[in-house]
């Protein structure tokens, strides 16, 4: 069955595999979404602890350099999360914090190199991570603590857990004791020898067993330092989190997220600290990660060197073209990052835009919503390739009613593929400036003269001429696409 019957008969919106969808214009009964919950292993219905509170914290930034491609994946994937959150439960229900890690032992060396505080070099790189999410089109979370600005919060954490027997001090460090915490490894699921020899855990003699991960640690010379009650230092890295997260959302989330890499040791410490500090069952109730982003077939991280920085790669690519990339496979499998998928993508994008720019004198109609199919696909633990791939079954029946002149069939249409956009992020810049791309004032108005001399030629016939422009229009970089409502143009890749 089509996304639509002709909207002139009346429209209908197909039910999806699995559910029945019925839509008005004020709401839409969807079926329930299920996420993949590396805990439990499974997909699980996901029910909030408070709808009207939704909670979702996701591991953000070390603010030292420009993040890798492949630390923009879990941005761009959980961006879609927290948008099919705010559709379902209402946008001012879904708080979202992404924390930003501003001290860490590179931060420190980067600021040492520069002589500079580390603020100074965690400013610029988080102003650049947040330069660049915004051109991956990830809306702002609603939170974004900081390491340093919760220090208090950590010192409290720490002391609750030596207080509770989970942690001791040794030789001016604080280490939680993984041996007091008889669910640890469950998040990882993986015999504890192999955890620890996969993760480079740090061997030192202070250490009661060698699993036990620093809480507090002393500072090197010239190194940031705070006060505490064990010593001046700093934290380690996985008390941090869990002290953001208390302090931002609560002891216990609904949604907790980050890469697969984070799953051990970062994210089991999480759930150790946290678990134990504030004697409860549960941190969050769902746990989901995103696969790796490779380069052919191998990881792609900045120790092995084959890294894409999106900082620069943006200066060539649109920011929409690479989201599609990184949407373009399901967020647990491993993508191959290549230059034949950002081609593909931009043509994806074109024959989407393209759609719409033919249909750009026709109103959306504001009472569509979008598909039945891009929803039931991203109900089912954020199926983004099968969402986007019905948006060209829309964008089909646009170009079918643009021919047809059926302004009743463009409207919907229209709206239901911008609506399926919103969810997933695309579809939102205006389509004449999508394909005009960087071309100056001076260049648009030269290619409309032109075009309309074109049209001229055309008109009498007089084909040498017409020729002749079309030539001149290619010189200037510029692709003439004819059809049904007339000549429209963009800029050649």
């Amino acid at each position: 069955m089509g996304v639509a019957q002709s909207v002139s008969e009346g429209y209908m919106e197909p039910a999806p595999p699995g559910g029945n969808i019925s839509v008005t214009s004020q709401h839409r009964d969807i079926m329930t979404l299920k996420i993949h919950d590396t805990l439990a292993r499974e997909k699980r219905d996901f029910v909030p602890a408070d709808p009207t509170r939704v909670t979702m914290y996701v591991c953000g930034p070390t603010v030292y350099n420009h993040a890798h491609i492949g630390n923009f994946r879990p941005v761009v994937v959980f961006d879609v999360l927290y948008r099919v959150l705010r559709h379902l439960y209402g946008e001012d229900a879904v708080v979202y914090a992404r924390n930003v890690t501003d001290v860490d032992d590179k931060i420190n060396k980067k600021a040492a190199d520069e002589g500079v505080p580390i603020s100074v070099i965690t400013e610029r790189y988080l102003a650049a991570y947040h330069q660049d999410a915004d051109a991956l089109g990830a809306l702002r979370p609603n939170l974004e603590p900081k390491a340093t600005e919760h220090i208090g919060a950590i010192l409290e954490m720490i002391g609750q857990l030596v207080e509770n027997g989970s942690a001791y001090a040794a030789e001016g460090h604080v280490l939680f004791d993984t041996q007091s915490f008889a669910d640890y490894g469950q998040l990882s699921g993986r015999p504890l020898d192999e955890m620890i020899a996969g993760a480079r855990v740090e061997v030192a003699p202070y250490k009661r067993h060698p699993a036990d991960f620093v809480l507090w640690k002393p500072s090197k010379e010239n190194e940031p330092e705070w006060e505490s009650p064990w010593g001046a230092g700093r934290p380690g890295w996985h008390i941090e989190c869990s002290a953001m997260i208390d302090k931002a959302l609560g002891k216990t989330i609904d949604i907790h997220a980050g890469g697969i890499d984070l799953t051990f040791p970062h994210h089991e410490n999480e759930v150790a600290q946290s678990r134990c500090a504030h004697k409860t069952s549960v941190l969050a109730n769902y746990w989901m990660h995103n696969g790796f982003l490779d380069m052919g077939g191998e990881k792609m991280s900045k120790s092995l060197g084959n890294v894409i920085i999106p900082h620069e790669l943006l200066k060539t690519v649109p920011g929409e073209v690479i989201r599609w990339a990184l949407l373009s496979a399901h967020y647990r499998q491993p993508l191959d990052w290549t230059p034949e998928l950002l081609e593909q993508s931009k043509k994806s994008l074109d024959r989407l835009y393209g759609a719409l720019r033919r249909a750009k004198d026709v109103a959306p109609d504001q009472a569509m919503e979008a598909p039945a199919e891009v929803m039931a696909a991203l109900m089912d633990d954020l199926n983004t390739p099968l969402a986007t791939s019905a948006f060209f079954e829309v964008s089909s029946l646009i170009e079918k009613a643009v021919t047809a002149g059926d302004t009743v069939a463009i409207a919907a249409n229209k709206a239901r593929l911008l609506e399926a956009g919103a969810l997933l992020g695309f579809l939102q810049a205006d389509p004449d400036s999508w394909f005009e791309g960087d071309a100056s004032d001076e260049l648009k108005a030269q290619v409309e003269a032109l075009l309309a001399q074109r049209v001229a030629a055309r008109a009498a016939k007089d084909w040498p001429a017409a020729d002749a422009i079309r030539a001149q229009l290619d010189a200037l970089g510029v692709v003439v696409m004819d059809g049904p409502s007339g000549a429209t143009w963009r800029m050649k890749d």
